[in-house]
């Protein structure tokens, strides 16, 4: 732990929790549009939807939620006792430890039977107490709605399909997630003012997408457009901006930035989702990448790339990006300039089986199996080479799919011994949002109990020794969820 968050630590419990960083959106539709839709949300979802769902719970937030029906911190300090702890720094679980709490900060970690004078206790049973789960490739506005609906229904209906999805994803555990791209920055302010329960979200904004690219959605009939035309409807909503030529993709990546991304989106390669470009194909020149790298760079964060092939990532790591988005595809030659540039590799399990996103035409299912084929071959590599490496699903336009969010971790263990796959979904991928730097919104450790870090964590029933398959069924195994050191969910 740095000085200077043991410094802030210590100012926490003395003064109070620490206020991270507000959205910085400076745009006035979002606002406005912001405005409207939480307060639809506030009246028709929030005081009933919110209500009922806290209703069978027990214990400490039955007490403690605000008239909206959102949790609100306690006002003294909060000490879970009883525990077996497994803190997200990658060391087995132990025991004979307990975790204070004041407001959103973990403040220590007290040996066991040490009092603490005016504390709330929370009994957890000897139950597994760890770090709330990261997803580090979710999109927040797109993954529980068809694709269809995507493209045509008013923005106002995404956001309320979002938020009713933000607090699914926090009930099964996930307190964080990078949004890999998609209009998220309204849905990231309600849930930080507390008017929505969800997870933190780190957005990247509008994915940006060459003429043609994996984030170009528009029909046939649409091309070719007129350098004076309209923008699209999925550039209107602000899911992808295409962008051609270096100027352009710097206007389209300050834009992201000046809507608060904290990381930048770019399609680097070919996909599976997308209806035109070919997998093989390799997107954006050195230099428009280069573009788009120099402007995250001038504030202070990073770009993600979505990228499949060697070639692609070769041009992307050449170019600067810091983290390669699948790459499942990728040669040995491509995986060593990674751990060269000490570029990380955001992996998901592709791997075409009952939780992979579904697509009816017979070309999308071939590029799908060579993309699972490719999986294999990508984890035993990234870990023959020692690539840093996080984890996440990339739900994509798939309602039912969201459910397997924790099933979709726990099955990696046929990848990975259970404790270490935990420590990717948690610390190791804490450390990937922090690569955002000066555009952290949240720039206290995350995936981490230790002192200083925010307060997001869960109490389970299961063993990480043993297998993760507890978090295949969160409702049953997850016995409290705490994001911000506000209990969402308590039924010890």
């Amino acid at each position: 732990m740095s000085n200077a968050i043991a410094t802030d630590a210590g100012m926490a419990w003395q003064t109070g929790p620490i206020r991270p960083r507000a959205c910085t959106c400076g745009s006035v539709v979002c606002h406005l549009l912001h405005e409207r839709v939480m307060a639809d949300m506030s009246r028709r979802m929030f005081v009933g939807g919110v209500a009922a769902m806290l209703a069978p719970f027990t214990g400490l937030h039955a007490a403690e939620t605000s008239s909206a029906g959102t949790p609100k911190q306690a006002d003294r300090p909060v000490l879970l006792t009883n525990l077996r702890l497994f803190d997200g720094t990658g060391k087995p679980v132990r025991q004979g430890v307990q975790v204070l709490i004041q407001g959103q900060i973990i403040v220590a970690l007290p040996s066991a039977g040490e009092k603490v004078e005016g504390a709330q206790v929370i009994d957890c049973q000897g139950k597994l107490v760890m770090p709330g789960l990261i997803d580090t490739h979710w999109h927040t506005m797109l993954a529980a709605i068809p694709q269809m609906t995507a493209m045509t229904a008013d923005l106002g209906y995404l956001y309320l399909a979002a938020a009713q999805e933000a607090q699914r994803t926090l009930m099964r555990g996930f307190t964080s997630v990078r949004d890999a791209g998609g209009p998220a920055f309204a849905l990231k302010r309600a849930i930080d003012e507390g008017m929505v329960a969800g997870p933190r979200i780190y957005p990247s904004g509008a994915m940006i997408s060459q003429t043609s690219g994996h984030g170009d959605f528009r029909l046939r009939s649409d091309i070719p457009r007129a350098a004076n035309e309209p923008l699209s409807q999925v550039e209107l909503t602000g899911v992808a901006m295409i962008a051609d030529g270096e100027a352009e993709v710097l206007r389209r990546v300050r834009e992201q930035l000046m809507l608060g991304a904290s990381q930048i989106k770019m399609l680097a390669g070919g996909g599976v989702a997308s209806l035109y470009d070919p997998l093989d194909s390799t997107q954006f020149t050195e230099k428009e990448l280069r573009a788009g790298v120099e402007a995250a760079g001038d504030w202070n964060t990073y770009v993600m790339a979505h990228v499949y092939t060697p070639k692609g990532i070769k041009r992307a790591i050449k170019a600067g990006v810091k983290s390669i988005e699948h790459g499942q595809l990728a040669d040995e030659e491509s995986v060593k300039m990674m751990r060269d540039e000490g570029v990380w590799w955001s992996l998901q399990p592709f791997l075409q089986d009952e939780d992979s996103n579904i697509y009816p035409d017979p070309a999308r299912r071939m590029s799908q199996s060579r993309v699972a084929q490719g999986t294999v071959k990508a984890y035993e590599m990234a870990q023959k080479y020692g690539i840093k490496t996080g984890w996440g699903t990339d739900v994509l336009f798939n309602p039912k799919g969201t459910a397997t969010q924790g099933r979709q971790l726990a099955k990696m263990t046929r990848f990975y011994d259970p404790l270490t796959l935990l420590n990717q979904a948690t610390g190791i991928n804490g450390q990937l949002l922090a690569l955002s730097g000066e555009r952290n919104p949240y720039p206290l450790p995350l995936g981490r109990i230790v002192p200083g870090a925010f307060a997001d964590l869960l109490v389970a029933d299961g063993d990480p020794a043993v297998n993760l398959d507890f978090l295949s069924d969160p409702e049953q195994n997850l016995r409290l969820i705490m994001k911000d050191g506000k209990v969402h969910k308590n039924t010890l």
